[in-house]
């Protein structure tokens, strides 16, 4: 049994508690705010210590594994800390806001000789499971168009709300680093690595922020194939726009529409003996419009914890077997890498970035 620390005072904290009460293998053990009265709320809201210094939570020595929650620029300190004091690591999504800084907490965290794990808790999706087998199997024969489209809505309180949302130093970025970065993880999961890319990006409905509200981008992969990214927080819907990311090639063509399928076509109909024909069997039955769990198109708060216990019981797992998580470091630096040159080409004009 692992015994989980939180660092963090805000929702994303409250979250991983909620996820790590759930979990198999682990249990809560501590939460850190720097503010006394955070800490104190959280702690008494999920029956476990808190602390409001840093080392006396670090010098806990129950605590096996840490959990960073604070904003997106604010990751890499905790986490050097975090590992010096020889605590295995698991940190929100983005990893940090530039790979530069990603580096440095992979770095640390081998010399310290401690796991390091992002949050990309839709790789735990059932539907997205059985999609990287597909593609793994080379079901789609020749990938042509592979797309990642998030046309999500947030209002302008959403960036009132907290004085570091909208800002470069500490979100990162807007719609693409913020929002869209759990859907760009999974184009790469699934697809690989880009390229090059041209992309364009606007501030269109919001004001006082810094970052972008939306952008496109055109993507060359490295196996060839062709894609676009959208991602958005201007599109409002009464309901809320699932995320998309749509896979076609030669044989096959598959939409996937958040935690389910809208389309599931292939050109080859296997045998249902086959792992493939068990394969569409259990998508047909199961994860054709499937809607396991909330994915916070319209609000944030209605994203529901499966995924982060997923995620959170895959780096127990790996701890206990010796082996790397699904999310490491660098598997978690490419989707900021990407991002990063697609800010890099926006800001130029859309000139065509090598990556």
């Amino acid at each position: 049994m692992q015994t989980f620390g939180i660092i963090g005072g805000g929702m994303i904290a409250a979250f991983h508690a909620q996820a790590i009460q759930s979990m198999e293998g682990g249990k809560l053990g501590a939460i850190y705010a720097r503010n006394p009265q955070k800490a104190k709320e959280l702690g008494d809201c999920f029956h476990c210590k808190y602390y409001s210094n840093l080392d006396n939570f670090l010098a806990d020595d129950s605590i096996d594994i840490v959990t960073i929650a604070t904003p997106s620029g604010a990751h890499l300190e905790p986490t050097i800390a975090a590992a010096r004091a020889k605590k295995h690591i698991i940190c929100e999504k983005p990893l940090e806001v530039t790979p530069a800084r990603i580096q440095q907490m992979i770095d640390v965290a081998k010399e310290e000789g401690v796991l390091l794990s992002g949050i990309f808790n839709r790789r735990f999706n059932p539907a997205v499971t059985a999609l990287k087998e597909a593609v793994d199997k080379g079901r789609f024969g020749t990938l042509s168009l592979c797309d990642a489209q998030i046309k999500w809505y947030r209002d302008q309180a959403y960036y009132d709300s907290a004085t570091w949302r909208g800002t470069m130093a500490l979100d990162g970025g807007g719609a693409l680093m913020n929002q869209s970065i759990h859907t760009i993880d999974l184009l790469l999961y699934l697809v690989g690595n880009v390229k090059r890319l041209s992309a364009s990006m606007a501030l269109l409905t919001h004001e006082n922020i810094e970052v972008e509200d939306t952008a496109v981008a055109i993507l060359e992969f490295e196996n060839g194939a062709r894609g676009t990214i959208q991602g958005s927080t201007s599109c409002w819907s009464s309901t809320g726009h699932p995320a998309e990311v749509q896979l076609c090639g030669s044989e096959g063509s598959v939409f996937l529409q958040d935690d389910g399928f809208r389309v599931w076509d292939f050109k080859e109909k296997n045998k249902p003996a086959s792992s493939a024909g068990r394969q569409d069997i259990y998508v047909k039955e199961n994860l054709m419009q499937s809607n396991e769990v909330g994915l916070g198109a319209n609000d944030p708060k209605a994203i529901n914890f499966i995924g982060h216990q997923r995620n959170f019981e895959d780096v127990v797992q790996a701890i206990e077997a010796g082996r790397k998580p699904l999310v490491t470091g660098e598997e978690a630096m490419r989707s900021v890498r990407l991002i990063n040159a697609i800010y890099r080409s926006a800001r130029s004009g859309g000139e065509w970035v090598v990556l």
